[in-house]
């Protein structure tokens, strides 16, 4: 473990990004077209017609990772400086997998209005905002706060990121267990950013209320507005034929509560409210837990296909056909796709450009997009 330790410590030292020129700058009359005075006439054109900027200069590729740094990974709320590290890993993700240019964003304020009103001030820069590490309940109105006042599109991963991951996992899932989705009642035991975007999700995909456990009151009161049915963990358990949970409690599901055929997602991390083998044994039809659900899974790709696209915000629909297109990846006996896949990333591209090109969102023309 020290070994492994000292080998994570040494791949970080120096960062694991950095910013640089996409040209040679070894001539003075390469000097002169890439700095003054040559690159006046390319601000005097975007002046004029500011949707140039896309065309001219790297906002078309630029994406914002945002964290205040309260809700990092299984870490908790350790401040925007201990989640650089985080947000790096996402941005050196995006490059590799997307080709997307991903800028850390630390904010120093716990505050909602100064996070909005700082993101809106700087969504210039950028043609997409991946939002990160902010802690629930304040990460549902921030997102929907920022969203409201910009025209490029603005995602919480945490949210919906994993909810189009976990939404994959679930339809393979079901395809392995002979499972109908549409018949089963589903129940989300854990309802913060994670749990109540992916009730939300299933609830639009599958069109039947999904049953909801927490321990605050709001949380229920959240779901039971987006027209789920507040529950609770025994009931959810006997009841269920699908059982999710996302509460950050270890060992929270107990044996004796699993029923015979159950799909059971356990997804803390880094341990599970029951592990998948215990699951098993007790009798479920399909478990597992957060190592094999992994965000890498979903965001890359659908940032792609929205900054390709133009659009203004990533729709629901959008969403749910990146789900699908996630599930469709996974080779034969397997629940998930290779995460390093670069054609996972761009069939999930397609996907997200396909549904803004039927809903008339996207900005930009995607003639020969799809061949």
């Amino acid at each position: 473990l020290l070994e492994v330790r000292d080998e994570v410590l040494e791949m970080h030292q120096g960062g694991k990004i950095a910013i640089r020129s996409r040209y040679d700058i070894s001539s003075i009359s390469t000097l002169r077209r890439v700095y003054t005075p040559g690159v006046a006439e390319v601000s005097l054109k975007i002046r004029d017609n500011p949707a140039l900027a896309r065309r001219y200069t790297s906002i078309r590729h630029l994406v914002a990772i945002v964290t205040d740094g309260t809700a990092v990974l299984g870490l908790g709320d350790i401040g925007p400086l201990a989640a650089m590290p985080v947000m790096e890993g996402k941005a050196s993700l995006l490059e590799t997998l997307t080709g997307l240019s991903g800028m850390p964003i630390l904010l120093d304020t716990k505050d909602p209005d100064a996070i909005v009103e700082t993101v809106v001030h700087m969504a210039p820069t950028f043609a997409a905002i991946q939002l990160e590490d902010i802690s629930a309940p304040r990460c549902f109105a921030i997102e929907e706060r920022i969203q409201a006042r910009v025209d490029i599109p603005v995602m919480h991963d945490d949210q919906h990121g994993t909810a189009c991951v976990v939404t994959a996992t679930l339809l393979n899932a079901a395809k392995a267990t002979g499972s109908d989705l549409g018949r089963c009642r589903i129940g989300v035991i854990g309802l913060g950013a994670a749990g109540l975007a992916l009730a939300k999700m299933l609830m639009f995909r599958f069109k039947n209320p999904v049953l909801g456990a927490d321990i605050a009151a709001d949380a229920l009161e959240r779901l039971k507005n987006a027209g789920g049915i507040p529950s609770d963990l025994k009931a959810i358990m006997a009841g269920c034929e699908v059982v999710i949970a996302t509460t950050g409690v270890p060992g929270l599901i107990k044996k004796e509560m699993v029923r015979k055929g159950q799909i059971i997602l356990a997804l803390s991390n880094p341990n599970p409210e029951i592990e998948p083998e215990a699951a098993l044994a007790a009798g479920a039809a399909f478990a597992a837990d957060g190592k094999s659900v992994n965000n890498v899974l979903g965001f890359p790709g659908i940032f792609r296909g929205a900054v390709d696209a133009n659009v203004p915000r990533i729709t629901r629909e959008m969403l749910t056909a990146a789900a699908e297109a996630i599930a469709a990846f996974a080779p034969p006996g397997e629940i998930v796709p290779n995460p390093l896949d670069k054609a996972l990333h761009k069939s999930v591209a397609r996907a997200v450009a396909r549904v803004a090109l039927e809903q008339g969102l996207n900005r930009d023309d995607l003639t020969g997009y799809f061949d």
